[in-house]
């Protein structure tokens, strides 16, 4: 039997990896990338020369049972996103299920995530948190909002900059204006910035600043 490693990749700053991190990637057979141009920069600065697969979420279905065979033949894997740690609103997930359906070995590196710090940077309390990610797009969107305005534990979403907008709109109209939120974008990088304030003002200061960068954005649950 081979071994699958999960392995967070830096969300931004390059010292953000371990060195842990570094020796693994130096030491497996092949490492999986979501996209191999930007995992190629990563890898390179870091002098790391093993093969780099292509492995995203257009591709993972077909890929899986003919990796899952691979690792069952003693391969052992690396599996990396673009930034922070696989499976988190990444691939990474199904084939790790596999892999544990297999009794194949999977371990996961600590390191890098991107909601980690913006939710301990919030202020908001952290002791019970919910994770949602990236909201559905359309479909069950609206029910997704409907039911998270009940929740009562601090939320913790992703989002791109040109929806943005949208969603904290969205946020006011069903969870109120008057909800504590944190806004954080651009985490470990040179424009790195957290506003945090009011649903309605944190709205306000991204309708007179243009929303450049990802986003993780903490919402206070109901009280």
């Amino acid at each position: 039997m081979g071994k699958l490693y999960l392995v967070p990749t830096p969300i931004g700053n390059l010292e953000d990896i371990t060195l842990r991190a570094i020796k693994v990637l130096k030491e497996v057979d092949v490492v999986l990338a979501e996209d191999t141009r930007t995992s190629g920069k990563l890898l390179k600065h870091f002098d790391i020369a093993t093969p780099l697969q292509s492995h995203h979420m257009h591709n993972e279905h077909k890929q899986v049972d003919a990796l899952v065979q691979k690792l069952k033949g003693g391969a052992v894997y690396a599996l990396i996103s673009d930034a922070g740690t696989p499976a988190i609103s990444d691939p990474g997930f199904l084939l790790t299920r596999a892999c544990v359906e297999s009794g194949i070995e999977v371990e996961c590196l600590p390191g890098a995530t991107a909601f980690v710090p913006a939710l301990v940077n919030s202020g908001l309390p952290n002791d019970r948190f919910v994770f949602e990610g990236f909201l559905p797009i359309k479909k069950g969107r609206q029910t997704k909002l409907q039911e998270l305005a009940e929740e009562t534990r601090t939320m913790v979403f992703y989002e791109s900059p040109h929806k943005l907008l949208k969603t904290l709109v969205q946020f006011v109209e069903y969870f109120g204006g008057d909800r504590p939120a944190s806004v954080s974008r651009e985490l470990t990088k040179l424009y790195e910035e957290t506003v945090r304030g009011t649903l309605s003002e944190v709205l306000e200061h991204f309708n007179q600043k243009a929303p450049k960068g990802e986003f993780v954005v903490i919402v206070g649950g109901k009280k």
